[in-house]
């Protein structure tokens, strides 16, 4: 009875011991969280997404609180008016930008970007992209496989069953790219979304020569020049036989889709062309041959 009596004061003992050296550790070590990384977050969309560059919204809550200035970090997913939220909150000021958005740089439906293989493995794109380099002659183009979709929190990218090609969603684009991330052909871009959402850009990212990219695709780039020629403001570079227009300084003009013999640049939410005498003329002569 004595040993049982005498076990338990030492367990006791050694408990409570153990107990109070747990406890100066843990107040000696103990970490005091800044209650505003909680304000911040809470001004958050609670996406999760990464788009900020950051693991999560969490993450990018401690970077904003840690930072000297909201320079250099951005919340794509809640925008200007989130950022305005979580300036507030810190006493800093927010670093307004224009709102952007993912573009697919690939305009090779089915249609003009015909299937010379079929594929028959997993579907995605992947695991496809590993393999080979698809199933058209172009080994640059689209895969359709969903990828970019599957990888999409928002809803935001669906496969079009008619192109095969990814549509994006203007109004649920948060331009976080996930999706760009996601895609293997690096076809997927963030740009501006410009004013009044009207983009110019290149549908194309084939680096082959002319010639052997029209083979692989009826609206392929081949790095004429055209479109850099007549281009006033210098947006426009080739490089690699494929040409790329800097967004930045783009004036939109549309000179360069009209030169554009392949059509492989896409103008996006513009008004109808007018058409000029010349054009009607040729539609009234073709007409009456």
């Amino acid at each position: 009875m004595e040993i049982i009596l005498n076990t338990l004061i030492s367990l006791s003992i050694l408990g409570v011991v153990c107990a109070v050296i747990l406890y100066v550790v843990a107040q000696k070590f103990k970490v005091v969280e800044d209650p505003r990384i909680d304000e911040s977050q809470a001004c958050l969309p609670g996406a999760n997404c990464g788009g900020c560059g950051y693991p999560g919204c969490r993450g990018f809550a401690e970077a904003c609180v840690k930072a000297d200035s909201l320079d250099g970090l951005f919340c794509p997913a809640g925008g200007n008016e989130v950022m305005k939220k979580v300036a507030e909150v810190l006493g800093m000021a927010a670093v307004e930008k224009d709102p952007q958005i993912a573009v697919v740089r690939c305009n090779g439906s089915h249609e003009k970007r015909r299937k010379t293989t079929n594929y028959q493995g997993p579907t995605s794109c992947a695991v496809s992209h590993s393999l080979y380099g698809g199933d058209t002659d172009c080994p640059y183009g689209c895969l359709g496989l969903g990828d970019c979709v599957k990888a999409c929190t928002f809803d935001a990218i669906i496969i079009d069953e008619e192109s095969g090609l990814p549509i994006v969603d203007e109004e649920k684009c948060t331009s976080c790219g996930a999706c760009v991330k996601a895609c293997p052909k690096a076809i997927i871009e963030i740009r501006d979304k410009g004013k009044k959402s009207r983009r110019i850009y290149v549908s194309c990212i084939n680096n082959d020569k002319g010639a052997e990219a029209k083979r692989a695709c009826d609206v392929a780039c081949i790095g004429c020049g055209k479109c850099a020629k007549v281009c006033a403001y210098d947006a426009i570079t080739i490089e690699n036989f494929l040409a790329y227009i800097d967004y930045e300084k783009c004036k939109l003009c549309r000179k360069c889709v009209a030169e554009c013999p392949t059509g492989s640049i896409l103008e996006l939410n513009f008004p109808p062309r007018k058409e000029t005498v010349a054009q009607k003329e040729a539609e009234i002569n073709e007409v009456e041959k």
